[in-house]
Formats: structure tokens, sequence, C-alpha cells
């Protein structure tokens, strides 16, 4: 949490997502159960049909698969929510199915995090390139944005380093940092996902939410009042 206020933000998401918060775990703990039985019942053939999906890091498949990936997604929520400086402002889960009893789980989150730069982009340009050098492992990407704000935007990708080795795959993280207007406040999209056999979706998924973007509230304002001297009476048109 921060002390300073956090400005406003909006955004739009494609379909599949869902909101959470950290307070939703159980809720998310049931889904996965519900997707581990529906992996246990696809699971009663042959042996040998287990290999027939591709990898692990393709979805969410059979068995605990959807658990444990949830879980993990829900564990870099909870680190997320913790880390001094940053309001975590907005966060969803993604479902998307692959198949029959297949489904693919990613986590979007969107923070804000107060910046001492002078320049907005001198901010961006750090964050990225501090990123770049210590959360991922080797092949990370990085790559700038043209947003129609015209403000700094870095995106940066790549796998994240297994904690514990044989403990599953590793996860994909996709970041934007952008600049708030204010030059105060930095911008941080990660959509994270254990079906790193998707990366490239991923990252273009992010690509497109950070062109979303708005610093004031897109929807059309309601019609006001006529003004003063144009409009007519209802009292007048009632008595008439």
């Amino acid at each position: 949490m921060t002390n300073h206020p956090v400005p406003p933000v909006w955004f739009r998401l494609p379909p599949g997502f869902h909101d959470i918060g950290p307070e939703d775990r159980d809720a998310l703990e049931e889904v996965a159960e519900a997707l581990g039985d529906l992996g246990d019942s696809s699971g009663d053939g042959e042996g040998d049909s287990a290999g027939a999906g591709g990898g692990a890091g393709a979805g969410a498949g059979a068995g605990a698969g959807a658990g444990s990936q949830l879980g993990r997604l829900m564990d870099c929520l909870d680190e997320l929510a913790g880390q001094p400086g940053l309001h975590l402002v907005h966060t969803s889960v993604g479902l998307h199915p692959e198949g029959p009893q297949t489904v693919s789980t990613s986590l979007f989150s969107l923070a804000v995090r107060r910046t001492e730069d002078a320049g907005a982009g001198a901010g961006v340009a750090r964050m990225a390139l501090a990123l770049a050098r210590s959360a991922f492992g080797s092949g990370s990407t990085r790559r700038f944005l043209d947003l129609a704000s015209g403000l700094p935007c870095a995106l940066v990708s790549g796998l994240l380093p297994v904690p514990v080795p044989g403990t599953g795959p590793g996860l994909f993280l996709a970041r934007a940092v952008t600049a708030h207007p204010d030059g105060r406040h930095l911008l941080l999209l990660d959509l994270t996902s254990a079906a790193t056999g998707h990366a490239d979706a991923y990252t273009a998924i992010l690509e497109a939410v950070a062109h979303t973007i708005a610093f004031t509230d897109p929807r059309p304002r309601p019609p006001g009042p006529p003004p003063n001297g144009t409009g007519t009476s209802r009292i007048l048109e009632v008595l008439g």
C-alpha cells in the first residue's frame, strides 16, 4: 500500500478474464478442484493417453495440473500484494478452454508505484531494465510500445526461474511498464501463466490491454440537462 493517492486508470480485458482479489483464494481453490476432477475423469482410458496433449506447459490439463497452476498463480498474487510501495489496483484470473478437458489459466494484475524520477520515461526504462536483468531466466525479451497517449511504455517478457528444481514447469511473465501523465506514478501490467507454450499469445494479450489504457473515463456520459433558457418546462407542458 502507499500513503499517496492512486490516480484513476481505465483499461479493457478480453473475454475469459474474471475479476478476483486476494480474498477469493478459497473460491479459486474450489474451481481448481473442479478442474482437477474433470481432468481425472478424462484419464480413465489408456495409460499412454497423457502424452497426447503435448508439453505440460500447454495448459492446465488433466489431474492436479489445473489445481497446482491456479495455486501458483494465487501465490504470485499474494507476493505482489505484499510488495512495499506497490498499490494493487486490479486483478483478474484468465480461464481459456483449449479442449473438452483442458483449460489454460493466467493471472492479470494492474499495480501502481510512485516514482521519484524527474522524467517518466527514465522511470519506465529503469524498471524495465531492472526486471529484464533480475527477474527472468534466459531468453527474456524487451521492447518499447507506441501508445496512443504518447507516454513511454516498455514490454518485458520471459520465463521466471523455478524456485525449487523438480517442482514443475516455470511460470511465464509478461510485464508492461508505462507512466501516468502526472509524472509521479508508474503503471505495472502483469500477465502470468504456467501455460508457457502460449507465451507469445499471452504477450500479445498484454500488449493489447496496454493499448486500451486511459486516464479519463472512456464511457459516454449521460446527457445532461439543457442549458438555461433553451429547454421546455415540464410543468408548463402539463398545465397547457
